[in-house]
């Protein structure tokens, strides 16, 4: 990635990301790294992320490389050993092998959501990031771009929206883009502290639900159960209870980690995914991360893309002469492949919540019967991506 962006003409380069989540701040370090004035607004009072484990794969990691982070990243991760799918009594369905995943691909690294973004925070000059910035008005007039919010009014050459599902930016500069869809099934999210390191994780499924568990490297373990349920269901001040009624008496070490569990550490979230774009870009406005392709997590690719979407920005803005060009390169490139990817994982889901005895028998015994090798060869198109270069820069890309 080079050091000077050359979109937009002479002289240095401004751009506006709007999110502070690990999408807007991959987007801010990237583009910094191109020589681009970047200015991260935040509604939120402090930059700051929830605390959940995060899945990062080969294809996220070459992007952090990109953004010179990867090393950092890799020092607090934890290698991912053992993978697979287990019924609830904790017999195997599926099981990875992570050995010929790392030899193809390159491993797979768990760490905590607020390490990754601490590391991208660091990254970035300090008076890039700009807290308490609600938007309340954005512009898109010829070569300039204008947000109104909460700390007084910014301009640029650029605008990257990377401001979540629920984007501000997309409601207003994409005003026929659709609304999210509720995927039918909530999740609880949650790191659990019992004392002693697991040395493996993996998920498990049942009837309707299922369970994830992901050791971090200081010990603690990461926890997500998921379950078909109405929309907007909740169990205020219960929803320890809920899961312990639900998953306590799947197979070990499940209870062990729910009995350990605080109430206070218990995240749930409705499950939404954004139905495909026509475009992720209009002017000099550009969408990245779940603004632009928010995806149910089936495949743990959602903050891969986003930092995918990051390097691919800032690298396309360094080959192009112009930033229309270059955004329309962008679209060109991420849509069909992020979508793609979207489709994917929305087809997991929907088997992987079968929740009648006989479509999941059925689905558990489609589990067990194909080689290993055939779930990496269906990995390929998703693993295999390479951070952009001059040689693979100027075509439509899916792969």
């Amino acid at each position: 990635m080079g050091k000077a962006g050359r979109a937009g003409g002479a002289g240095e380069r401004s751009a506006i990301v709007v999110g502070g989540g690990i999408g807007g701040l991959a987007a801010g370090v990237a583009l910094t790294r191109s020589g681009w004035q970047v200015k991260v607004l935040e509604r939120a009072a402090t930059f700051g992320e929830v605390g959940a484990g995060l899945s990062l794969w080969p294809n996220g990691l070459r992007a952090l490389d990109a953004m010179g982070v990867g090393d950092q990243i890799r020092e607090q991760a934890l290698v991912e050993t053992q993978a697979g799918i287990r019924n609830t009594s904790g017999r195997w369905l599926s099981r990875t092998d992570t050995q010929e995943l790392a030899r193809r691909f390159g491993p797979v690294v768990m760490i905590h959501r607020a390490q990754l973004f601490d590391i991208l925070r660091t990254a970035l000059p300090a008076g890039a990031l700009c807290a308490g910035a609600t938007v309340t008005r954005i512009s898109v007039r010829g070569r300039r771009v204008e947000v109104e919010h909460g700390k007084g009014v910014s301009q640029a050459d650029l605008l990257v929206a990377a401001d979540g599902i629920d984007s501000t930016v997309r409601r207003s500069l994409w005003p026929q883009a659709p609304a999210p869809r509720y995927a039918g099934y909530t999740a609880w999210r949650l790191v659990v502290d019992t004392g002693r390191r697991l040395s493996a994780g993996g998920e498990s499924w049942g009837r309707g639900e299922r369970v994830g568990i992901a050791p971090l490297t200081d010990g603690r373990t990461y926890l997500f159960c998921v379950a078909n349920a109405p929309e907007g269901q909740r169990n205020p001040g219960n929803e320890l209870a809920e899961m312990r009624r639900r998953f306590g008496h799947w197979h070990d070490p499940i209870p062990q980690l729910l009995t350990a569990a605080d109430e206070e550490a218990v995240m749930r979230h409705d499950i939404y995914a954004l139905p495909p774009l026509a475009s992720f870009v209009t002017g000099r406005a550009a969408l990245l991360g779940d603004a632009a392709h928010a995806m149910t997590p089936n495949l743990g690719q959602g903050a891969n893309q986003a930092l995918e979407d990051a390097v691919t920005l800032a690298g396309l803005l360094d080959a192009y002469p112009d930033v229309e060009s270059a955004l329309a390169t962008y679209d060109r490139h991420r849509r069909p492949r992020t979508q793609m990817i979207a489709r994917r994982s929305h087809r997991i889901g929907i088997v992987a919540q079968w929740h009648s005895a006989p479509a999941a028998a059925l689905r558990d015994l489609m589990l067990r019967l194909p080689p290993g090798s055939a779930m990496l060869n269906a990995l390929t198109p998703i693993l295999s991506w390479q951070p952009p270069g001059r040689d693979n820069l100027m075509g439509p890309h899916v792969g």
